[in-house]
């Protein structure tokens, strides 16, 4: 069973993260909290009593194994009879959430408040971006539960999250002098722009492909297959004696990565590389747009998985490459999420916040 998190009521700082003021410890329930993303679905049912948020059952499904969230939460419900009743759900979804509606961005749902509300009978639903979430999960971490990428005093202002994963999720987190206030973004789906002729040949490769070339069209799972892709075509390699029949049976940003964990194929490697020069140029970018002084987060399935494969000192290297504006990048630190749970803690979090408003 997973630890526990204890809400802390006063706005205290804890990791870098505040919480929001107000007596949380009077409000109580069973929350189900979900992060809906274009590959997997994790589900995290809370008991909320006294200020603390008891997990009861995690659960993950497949999203293309299912048609919409309602006949997700049906086959729940079904494989879990003893659990008691939900008083409240919380859904970070990776896609725009307007007005209470979400259309995934990699995956075909619709998820509607309203709707929702309607089909279970249950009062309270929220959605919001699963990035967003993410944020929110920031403020439930333990100090082990962060790894430093990049080391940098920081200084009270914004923050910043960015999340590669089957898309490229990234939010922002507006410091107003007290809290704290996450915010969802699309940014993952703006411009990618080339610093040289390498990733000038990769922007003209993905025009052909797709017309609009995106940063999550590179820094993602897909995108690792797409720049191992890019540079056979670049360098004019075949591609290695058994790779297509291992791309059959596993994802090939997996096969990929563990190759080039192996020294297996040295192209594997390369695109390993690449992946991190890019998600670096896109941190400082992001660092920038926001100014995120008070930190970088980097959330996602795939950095933990990763991570013997990143060199910090070539990361630090390309995040400072803004002329003008290095001084002021050397002072962010760019930490890595390690509990792949903060999306559905942040989301659960979320709702004891919604639910205290409700009871004021």
């Amino acid at each position: 069973m997973k630890k526990s998190i204890t809400l802390i009521p006063d706005g205290r700082e804890k990791n870098n993260v505040r919480f929001t003021s107000g007596n949380l410890r009077n409000t109580t329930g069973i929350i189900l909290a979900g992060d809906i993303g274009g590959t997997k679905i994790n589900l995290s049912l809370y008991q909320l009593e006294k200020g603390i948020l008891k997990p009861l059952l995690e659960k993950t499904y497949f999203t293309k194994k299912h048609s919409s969230f309602e006949s997700l939460l049906k086959t729940f419900r079904e494989e879990n009879t003893e659990l008691p009743a939900i008083d409240c759900i919380c859904l970070g979804v990776a896609g725009p959430v307007i007005e209470g509606r979400v259309t995934g961005t990699n995956f075909p749902w619709e998820i509607s408040e309203t709707e929702l509300q309607k089909a279970t009978g249950i009062a309270h639903i929220f959605l919001i971006n699963d990035m967003e979430a993410n944020a929110y999960g920031l403020a439930t971490l333990e100090e082990n539960e962060l790894t430093e990428i990049k080391s940098g005093p920081g200084m009270a202002g914004n923050k910043a999250l960015i999340s590669p994963g089957t898309g490229l999720g990234e939010a922002g987190m507006f410091w107003d002098g007290k809290l704290y206030q996450p915010f969802a973004t699309e940014g993952g789906h703006c411009d990618f722009s080339p610093r040289n002729e390498l990733d000038i040949a990769l922007f003209k490769y993905l025009q052909n492909l797709y017309g609009h070339v995106s940063w999550e069209r590179i820094i993602s799972g897909p995108g690792i297959h797409t720049l191992y892709q890019f540079l056979l075509n670049f360098k004019q390699e075949k591609e290695p004696a058994g790779l297509l029949q291992d791309f059959e049976q596993i994802p090939p940003a997996a096969v990929i990565s563990d190759c080039a964990k192996t020294g297996r194929f040295p192209i594997c490697r390369e695109a390993m590389e690449l992946f991190f020069r890019y998600l670096a140029i896109e941190t400082s970018q992001i660092a920038l747009k926001f100014k995120a002084t008070g930190g970088i987060y980097i959330g996602g399935g795939i950095l933990p998985k990763v991570l013997e494969l990143l060199d910090r000192k070539k990361f630090t290297e390309e995040f400072l490459q803004v002329d003008k504006m290095n001084s002021l990048l050397e002072e962010i630190p760019i930490y890595l999420i390690t509990n792949k749970n903060s999306p559905m803690h942040g989301a659960a979090y979320y709702a004891v916040l919604r639910l205290f408003e409700s009871k004021e």
